[in-house]
């Protein structure tokens, strides 16, 4: 055990007067009151407290406690100015750190208050303010009372949105949607606000809905068969046939998705989800209004907006239409197909022939716009007059030919050509080819010509007669061949027929197609322009011929033979042995003379 110093039972509760003050209970006792005047403060706690006090680096903070605490000024980034006397939140970190000082933090009271107040308004539902600071994968960070919070890129707007760049910087309002207790993290929304007063507007909107109303919309959607308008959070469907008194062929023509107009509510469901909508309802009917100048009788014009078979619809007005009837295009009574007439779209001058208002009807006629070319048929298209025309038609009996607009005419099968037979008029002449033709005669009632092409030259049948009389022989081509007969092709161009027993060779064998040989006229008729041919009879005629020629000539040596008996008989009285001879020699040969005519 050391020396006792001077000083070691020195009583320090003793004051420089030498007069001891409290004993040791009582000053444990006042110590205890001492402390009570403080405030007892637990870590993590949230507390207010005031600016007592700046150094380079914190500010010093007094909150009640027994010693005063300190925050960095770092924490104070976010303020422009800070003043000693100024209450902040801050939040105890540590009672005491390694120095033996109080460690406080405002950042950390910030965030915690704010994660506070999160949780509270994603109960409530209330909305935030908050600013976007930055682009992050898949959408925004968003700045909540000092918390980062997360914006989907989906939750930005109803609309999709690509350009996160242009949100940066801006400070919004937002919904808090989802949290996350354990990492303290948030989701919150934009268009969650945006649907939610959508929701409103349209709950107004529908309540208050009635047949009639008209709505101030913004086109939405322009589609084939309308356009869908945002009546203020609620969808109106504006069909095409509401939208103009006239034709429209695609709402894109009139309509414009964001454009705003006024619609009228034509109709809507029990629960008000189906709204019908109309744009043309608000102006009054062109039918209603028809200018005064559009009576019967008057010329109007009009663009094709519509063809059926029997005609065609021109617009003359928006809303106001007239029918084209196939039988008012043209003069012609030729049939006209409407359809190959008429094009959409194209414009045409017409007269007004019926006029019905209350029906809102109009019937149009584009022939009367001339004159009727029948009406002087006679003085310009006189019978026997010759024309040329244009092919417009070919039927199996004849072909349709336009001589002018309006005017037209027949040319039978059989008045094409004298001489050549078709089997169909598209063997001679095309559609669209031109044609030249005689007038046979004029239907003036019926609006019809007869026209002939064969007429534009003489008959050549007179000809012919005299050129192919019965029984002469002209060779011809064999062109066509079947059981009963042939069609044989005669100089001239004339076709013969030749039926099938004609047919035989001498050699007995039949003629074939594309054979050419002699063949016999066997058979004119001038006035069904017909000829029959054989190629039998050539060769028949000619070993009869033969035979012919073999007969006289037996018969002439006979009648000689005569002669010579009788001029000897003459001469001599009385025969000798030699002329007896000679006698019965002539006898045999006339006797062969005579078996040979009877053979």
């Amino acid at each position: 055990m050391g020396q006792e110093s001077a000083h070691d039972d020195f009583d320090w509760s003793v004051d420089k007067r030498n007069v001891a003050s409290y004993s040791k209970e009582k000053r444990d006792e006042l110590e205890q009151v001492y402390d009570g005047t403080f405030k007892s403060i637990e870590e993590s706690e949230l507390l207010s407290g005031t600016i007592v006090g700046l150094t380079k680096t914190d500010a010093i903070i007094n909150i009640g406690f027994k010693s005063d605490g300190l925050v960095s000024l770092n924490e104070f980034r976010d303020l422009s100015d800070i003043k000693i006397g100024e209450e902040i939140e801050v939040m105890v970190v540590e009672k005491e750190d390694r120095h033996g000082h109080l460690h406080l933090s405002r950042k950390m009271a910030r965030a915690t208050r704010a994660w506070q107040k999160i949780v509270e308004f994603y109960k409530t539902g209330e909305v935030v303010t908050g600013t976007i600071t930055s682009k992050t994968k898949g959408g925004l960070i968003v700045d909540v009372y000092g918390l980062e919070t997360f914006l989907p890129g989906s939750q930005i707007d109803v609309k999709p949105v690509t350009d996160y760049d242009q949100y940066v910087g801006k400070t919004m309002d937002f919904k808090v949607v989802k949290i996350n207790e354990a990492i303290r993290n948030a989701v919150v929304s934009h268009k969650a606000l945006i649907e939610s007063d959508i929701e409103q507007q349209r709950s107004v909107i529908i309540s208050q809905l009635e047949k009639g109303q008209v709505l101030e919309g913004t086109v939405k959607n322009v589609t084939d068969f309308g356009a869908f308008i945002d009546l203020g959070g609620v969808d109106g469907l504006l069909y095409i046939t509401d939208i103009s008194w006239g034709r429209v062929t695609h709402p894109s023509e009139v309509l414009e998705n964001g454009k705003k107009l006024n619609v009228v509510v034509l109709d809507f469901d029990d629960e008000k989800k189906r709204i019908s909508l109309g744009l043309k309802q608000l102006t009054p009917h062109p039918w209603d209004n028809l200018p005064a100048e559009i009576t019967e009788g008057a010329k109007v014009k009009g663009k094709v907006v519509n063809i059926e078979d029997y005609g065609a619809f021109l617009e003359i007005m928006p809303g106001v239409e007239g029918l084209v009837h196939v039988s008012e295009i043209t003069w012609s009574s030729q049939p006209i197909n409407a359809k190959e007439f008429f094009k959409m779209a194209d414009e045409y001058e017409a007269s007004v022939v019926t006029l019905d208002k209350d029906e809102r009807k109009m019937s149009l006629s584009i022939k009367q716009m001339t004159e009727d070319p029948w009406e002087t048929i006679e003085s310009k298209f006189p019978i026997d007059s010759r024309h040329q025309g244009v092919v417009k038609n070919i039927t199996p009996y004849g072909v349709f030919v336009e001589l002018q607009t309006g005017i037209g005419g027949m040319i039978h099968i059989s008045d094409l050509s004298w001489i050549k037979r078709y089997n169909h008029p598209s063997e001679f002449t095309k559609v669209g080819e031109n044609i030249d033709v005689a007038i046979l005669s004029i239907d003036k009632e019926n609006r019809k010509l007869a026209l002939g092409h064969k007429q534009l030259e003489e008959d050549p049948w007179n000809t012919f007669e005299t050129v192919f009389p019965i029984g002469s022989v002209h060779e011809g081509i064999v062109t066509k061949k079947d059981e009963k007969g042939a069609t044989v092709q005669l100089q001239y161009g004339l076709e013969a027929y030749a039926p099938a027993r004609h047919l035989r060779k001498e050699d007995g064998s039949n003629v074939e197609a594309d054979e050419t040989l002699p063949f016999s006229i066997i058979e004119f008729d001038r006035n069904d322009k017909r000829i029959m041919v054989s190629h039998s009879r050539v060769w028949e005629a000619s070993k009869a011929e033969e035979k012919d020629a073999a007969r006289k000539e037996a018969a002439a040596d006979g009648e000689k033979t005569k002669k010579a008996v009788k001029n000897l008989q003459s001469k001599v009285e009385k025969p000798t042995l030699g002329d007896l001879g000679a006698l019965a020699a002539l006898k045999d040969k006339m006797k062969k003379a005579e078996e040979g005519d009877n053979s």
